[in-house]
C-alpha cells in the first residue's frame, strides 16, 4: 500500500501554512484532500491514474482544488451523505456518491470511511491497511483547534478515544508530519483538551463570566494574532459543560 503526502500551500492559519493532499495506491488510486491547486500534487496526480476523489471535511483549506482536479481526472467525487449541500457550497461541484460510517470507497487498495466529527461537523477518516488518515482530528505538534462556530468538543473527546482505541501503527494528518507513534500523540491531544477544560470549569467557579474573561484566567501564554480562536475554544468547552451540567452557558454568561 502506498500513500503519498504532497503538502500545498493555503490560505490557512494552521502553523504549517500549507495542507497535506494524499493519493493512496497507484492504479485506481484515492486523492484525498486536495486543498489547492500545486505543481507538486500536479506530479503526483499525472503520474497515478486517479479514480476517486474524497476530502475529510470541506474547510476550504482542504477542497481548494477539488474542482480542478476532479474534471483533471474525471474521477468520482465522493461526499459526506447528508452534507452534500454544504460540500456543494464549498466545492462548487456536485458529488457523483455519497459515503458515511464503514463505506468502502474501491480502489488499489481503496479505503473504509470512518467517522471523526468535532473540528467539523461534516468530518471523516479514511482507514487503509494499518493507517488512518485523519484530516485536522490530529497533529503531529501542537493541538488541534476545535472553535464553537463549526466545531463540538464532545465530539471531539469521542473522536480522540476512537482513534486511541484503534492504536493505528501510523497516522497521516491534515497538517504537518506523520504521527508515528498514535496511540501515545493521540493520548497526549486528549489530555490536552481536558486540562483546557479543567482551567476553563475553574475560571467560571472563580468568578469569571464572559468568554473574555473565561479566556484570560485559563491561558497563560501570549495569545496576540490568535485571541479569536482561543475564544471559540474557550466557548466550545463552554457548551460540552453546559450540556454536562457542570456549569450553566446562556451564550453571554457562564455561572458555576
Amino acid at each position: 500500500m502506498t500513500v503519498t503526502r504532497v503538502s500545498v500551500p493555503v490560505a490557512t492559519r494552521a502553523p504549517t501554512g500549507q495542507t497535506n493532499a494524499y493519493v493512496i495506491g497507484e492504479d485506481a488510486a484515492v486523492l484525498v484532500d486536495p486543498g489547492a491547486v500545486a505543481e507538486p500534487l500536479d506530479a503526483v496526480v499525472d503520474d497515478r491514474s486517479i479514480a476517486h476523489v474524497v476530502v475529510t471535511h470541506t474547510h476550504p483549506d482542504h477542497v481548494g482544488g477539488l474542482d480542478t482536479y476532479a474534471a483533471r481526472t474525471d474521477a468520482t467525487v465522493w461526499a459526506r451523505a447528508g452534507r452534500t449541500d454544504r460540500f456543494v457550497a464549498a466545492t462548487g461541484v456536485t458529488p457523483d456518491a455519497t459515503y458515511s460510517e464503514g463505506t468502502v470507497v474501491p480502489g488499489e487498495p481503496g479505503v473504509t470511511v470512518l467517522d471523526l466529527p468535532g473540528h467539523a461537523g461534516d468530518h471523516v477518516g479514511f482507514v487503509t491497511d494499518g493507517a488512518t488518515l485523519v484530516g485536522d482530528a490530529a497533529v503531529a505538534t501542537g493541538s488541534v483547534f476545535v472553535g464553537a462556530e463549526d466545531g463540538d468538543m464532545r465530539a471531539y473527546y469521542t473522536t480522540l478515544r476512537r482513534l486511541i482505541a484503534r492504536d493505528d501503527d501510523v497516522v497521516y494528518p491534515g497538517h504537518g508530519d506523520p504521527i508515528t507513534a498514535p496511540r501515545r500523540r493521540l493520548t497526549e491531544l486528549l489530555a490536552h483538551r481536558r486540562d483546557r477544560e479543567r482551567r476553563v470549569e475553574t475560571a467560571v467557579r472563580e468568578g469569571a463570566r464572559t468568554a473574555d474573561a473565561i479566556v484570560a484566567a485559563a491561558y497563560d501564554k501570549d495569545l496576540t494574532g490568535v485571541e479569536d480562536l482561543a475564544r471559540e475554544t474557550v466557548v466550545a468547552h463552554l457548551r460540552k459543560l453546559d450540556r454536562e451540567g457542570r456549569v450553566s452557558w446562556d451564550g453571554t454568561t457562564a455561572t458555576p
